[in-house]
């Protein structure tokens, strides 16, 4: 087993939000009635959802939504619990809750970790994101909300 397999070491635990906010009225009913916030954060300039490592002992509903105003400036209102990702990051598994949430009252300010973000239509944000499993969440978000 080389170093980038090393699923012996202690699962990172994260979490974050599929962050969400109504889309400004259009002329056009194709558009869509929403738009989702994606970091991207210089150091791997990648797009993504905002989320994080959780501190010790950190409620993960609690660490999804301080990393959601830490990265985005923005608050939060959480929604459903989302799927739980797994995969390896530099050799060490990682396990990420997420969880929808409507974006509310903040402004960004950019910082070292996440110096742009974006709010697109959930098309444009599959198209962004980096990578195939930050695309899935945006298709679990979207069927919750035809449940709805």
């Amino acid at each position: 087993m080389t170093p980038a397999e090393d699923t012996t070491a202690p699962t990172i635990h994260a979490a974050g939000c599929v962050l969400w906010r109504p889309a400004a009225p259009t002329a056009s009913a194709t558009e869509s009635t929403l738009h989702l916030c994606l970091v991207h954060r210089p150091k791997y300039d990648d797009w993504s959802h905002p989320k994080g490592k959780l501190k010790p002992g950190e409620d993960p509903l609690e660490g999804a939504l301080r990393e959601v105003a830490e990265e985005t400036g923005y608050a939060a209102t959480p929604g459903d619990e989302l799927s739980t990702v797994r995969y390896l990051a530099n050799g060490r598994p990682k396990q990420v809750r997420y969880w929808a949430a409507e974006a509310g009252p903040g402004a960004f300010v950019p910082t070292t970790e996440v110096d742009r973000i974006l709010w697109l239509s959930p098309d444009e944000a599959r198209r962004r994101l980096t990578e195939a499993r930050d695309q899935a969440l945006v298709d679990e978000l979207m069927r919750s909300f035809e449940h709805t």
